[in-house]
């Protein structure tokens, strides 16, 4: 579970992001930090017993940064609004699949998958799903993955509006051929934050989606 002033302290950001602020509230935010590395900690502890191949990883490698890049944004908020975690077998800057936790009052989600891969990866997913479409349907369509996620994410941001180069619009895989990221998300209630079976549901959620994962890497690999 995370600590409601873990959560009260995003709130308060959200009304007052500014350096000023934010240099006069810098203790809450570092126990919120440590807050949030702890319950992902214990999450990839956990997880780990049935994905060892992310038992090395430490939850302070995982963590995203608090400030945000404006160099080419129109909004010049100096912070992000959410705390994040990628947990992933090569670190959250290697080209592998993984679990993303978002914490952020009002817009929590937990899930993970493979986001926006540059094209070499891409194309071996792609490759992969066109040689095992069965395998790779199986897994999307299965009781456990649809009772957490329903489905991959179909955002427009995600999905060609052709098939790609290379393969026929008539390929039995064209409707995930189209994909450029393959991704699924699950919301979370601010209460369950704070609920003592955040790790289980989180933990839980992961191992829904822990063969899309496996699916992924082995095509990367």
């Amino acid at each position: 579970m995370l600590k409601s002033s873990t959560l009260k302290f995003l709130k308060d950001l959200k009304k007052n992001n500014n350096k000023l602020w934010f240099d006069a509230h810098r203790k809450e935010y570092e126990s919120a930090k440590s807050d949030f590395t702890v319950f992902i900690q214990t999450v990839i502890d956990k997880h780990s017993k049935s994905d060892p191949t992310i038992k090395s990883i430490v939850a302070k490698d995982c963590l995203f940064r608090i400030n945000r890049d404006v160099r080419f944004s129109k909004d010049k908020s100096p912070y992000k609004t959410n705390i994040g975690a990628y947990i992933n077998r090569g670190g959250k800057k290697s080209v592998f699949a993984g679990y993303y936790f978002h914490c952020e009052p009002g817009q929590c989600f937990v899930g993970g998958g493979l986001w926006m891969p540059m094209p070499p990866e891409l194309n071996k997913v792609r490759q992969e799903i066109d040689y095992n479409l069965d395998a790779f349907k199986k897994i999307v369509t299965s009781k456990k993955f649809k009772a957490v996620y329903k489905d991959l994410s179909h955002d427009a941001e995600y999905v060609l509006s052709r098939v790609p180069k290379g393969y026929e619009p008539t390929n039995p895989a064209a409707e995930y051929l189209k994909m450029k990221s393959f991704v699924s998300m699950a919301p979370l209630k601010d209460s369950e934050l704070t609920s003592k079976d955040l790790v289980k549901k989180t933990t839980t959620a992961f191992e829904a989606l822990q063969p899309l994962i496996d699916f992924i890497n082995e095509s990367l690999r």
